[in-house]
C-alpha cells in the first residue's frame, strides 16, 4: 500500500510542473510545433466476406500519434494503431451463405503521413484557426492474423495455407482521407478523421482463390477443414475443387479507420534541456581528454 502511495505521489509531483508551465501565460507566449496524440475510433474492412456496397462489421481501434508542423499548412505525422476487422458469411445476402466461411484479425499498423491543412496557422501555435480541415496520404506496413473458429477453438488460417497459397501476413498499405482539428484551448485539439488504407494483398479474410484447392494439396486435416466448410451446412456440391467460387481475387482486400484524438501541443522547453544536456556532456567528456 505504502509503495503505491509513494508512486502516486511521485507521478503528481512529476506531472504538476508540466500542468503548471503548460497553463502560464508565459507558456503560451512560447511557440509549439510538436504534437503528441492519443485517441479511439471504428475500424471496418472490405473483402470477400462484405456484401457488395455495404460495410463490413465495425470494430474498435486505438491509435497514438506524433505530429510536427514544418509549415503552416503543412504537417508530418508518426502514428501507431491497433485495431481488429472480422467477417462472416452466415449474415450474407447472397449466395455467400452457402460458403459458409468467417474470419476475425487483430491488426497493428505503424504508418508516417503528410497532412496539408485548408487554412494556415498563425504567426503563434495558438492563433491556429477554430476549426481547420485538412487531407493526408502516406505509407506504412500493416501486420494483420486471420483466424477461423472450429470446435471451439480459433484457430491462424495463414499457417494452415487453406488454399494452397503461402502469403505474408506483414504487408504495405498506403493510407489517405480526410479530417479536421477543433481547437478546445491554446494547448489542446480534437482530432476527427477518417481514412482508407489501400493494400497489396487479398489475403486480410484468407479468401481469394476462385476455386476450392485440391484436398490432397493441403497440409492437413484441420487445412482441408478450414478450406471448405460448406460440408457443415451441407452445401458441398459433389466435385468441391470444379464446382462453387471460394473468392475473387479481382480485387484486392483494404480498410476504412475512423477515430478520434486528443491532441496537446508539447513544450518546446523539454527537447531544448535535453539538447542542453547533451551538449554540456559532451563538452565534459572532451575536457576529462
Amino acid at each position: 500500500m505504502r509503495k503505491r502511495v509513494f508512486l502516486l505521489l511521485l507521478v503528481i509531483a512529476t506531472a504538476v510542473p508540466f500542468v503548471a508551465e503548460s497553463q502560464s501565460f508565459y507558456a503560451v507566449r512560447r511557440d509549439r510545433n510538436f504534437l503528441l496524440g492519443a485517441g479511439s475510433g471504428i475500424a471496418y474492412y472490405q473483402g470477400d466476406m462484405v456484401d457488395p456496397r455495404e460495410f463490413g462489421k465495425v470494430k474498435p481501434n486505438i491509435a497514438v500519434t506524433a505530429e510536427y508542423y514544418i509549415l503552416p499548412r503543412i504537417s508530418v505525422r508518426a502514428g501507431a494503431t491497433w485495431f481488429q476487422t472480422a467477417g462472416s458469411d452466415k449474415t450474407a445476402n447472397d449466395d455467400r451463405v452457402e460458403r459458409n466461411l468467417h474470419f476475425r484479425s487483430s491488426n497493428w499498423e505503424v504508418n508516417m503521413t503528410a497532412a496539408v491543412s485548408l487554412i494556415p496557422n498563425g504567426s503563434r501555435f495558438y492563433q491556429r484557426p477554430g476549426i481547420n480541415l485538412h487531407a493526408f496520404i502516406g505509407v506504412g506496413m500493416l501486420h494483420f492474423n486471420p483466424k477461423a473458429e472450429y470446435q471451439g477453438e480459433w484457430h491462424a488460417l495463414a499457417p494452415l495455407e487453406t488454399e494452397g497459397v503461402k502469403y505474408s501476413r506483414f504487408q504495405p498499405v498506403i493510407p489517405f482521407g480526410l479530417g479536421a482539428r477543433i481547437k478546445v484551448d491554446p494547448f489542446f485539439n480534437v482530432l476527427i478523421e477518417g481514412g482508407y488504407r489501400k493494400t497489396f494483398t487479398d489475403y486480410l479474410d484468407d479468401v481469394s482463390s476462385t476455386r476450392y484447392p485440391d484436398p490432397a494439396i493441403l497440409k492437413s486435416d484441420l487445412s482441408r477443414a478450414l478450406s471448405d466448410r460448406r460440408p457443415e451446412i451441407g452445401t458441398q456440391p459433389s466435385r468441391p475443387t470444379e464446382v462453387g467460387k471460394r473468392g475473387n481475387p479481382a480485387n484486392d482486400d483494404g480498410y476504412f479507420i475512423m477515430n478520434v484524438t486528443l491532441q496537446y501541443y508539447m513544450p518546446t522547453e523539454i527537447f531544448r534541456t535535453q539538447r542542453k544536456l547533451y551538449t554540456q556532456k559532451r563538452k565534459a567528456n572532451r575536457r576529462k581528454r
